[in-house]
């Protein structure tokens, strides 16, 4: 059976060659530390339950998203506050809600006075886990 050929978003496929590029730049582990009037260290930690980043990212010569998807894509992150399902093209899944800070950037790979919806652009799609 052939692999996936999108990542999906709630309803909507997205290319799965947008790239999740910050996969192992977070822990699960919150940590924090002062010292005491003592001198002695304290170290607080606790596993955190959500707020993982998924951004999902294009670059200028790979994982372009067409004009007409972004639209829907960029309809669904100005419409929604409830959380959506996130299933990579691997079958991992996650529960995600848009990043509070700008949760999508497109830039057109070309200009085009009157773009169509096959226009490509380069996409930054930021999520984190509910």
């Amino acid at each position: 059976m052939a692999p996936p050929t999108t990542h999906t978003l709630g309803a909507l496929d997205i290319p799965r060659s947008l790239i999740w590029v910050d996969e192992f730049n977070w822990s699960a582990v919150m940590r924090a530390h002062e010292t005491s009037i003592t001198g002695a260290l304290i170290v607080d930690q606790a596993v955190l339950q959500a707020g993982r980043p998924i951004t999902l990212q294009g670059v200028d010569d790979h994982g372009w998203v067409a004009r007409g998807a972004l639209a829907s894509l960029w309809a669904l992150v100005n419409a929604t506050t409830d959380a959506l399902s996130l299933t990579l093209a691997d079958g991992r899944a996650f529960t995600v809600r848009f990043a509070p800070d700008s949760p999508i950037e497109a830039t057109p790979v070309a200009r085009a006075e009157l773009p169509d919806a096959d226009l490509p652009y380069v996409v930054t799609l930021r999520l984190v886990t509910a």
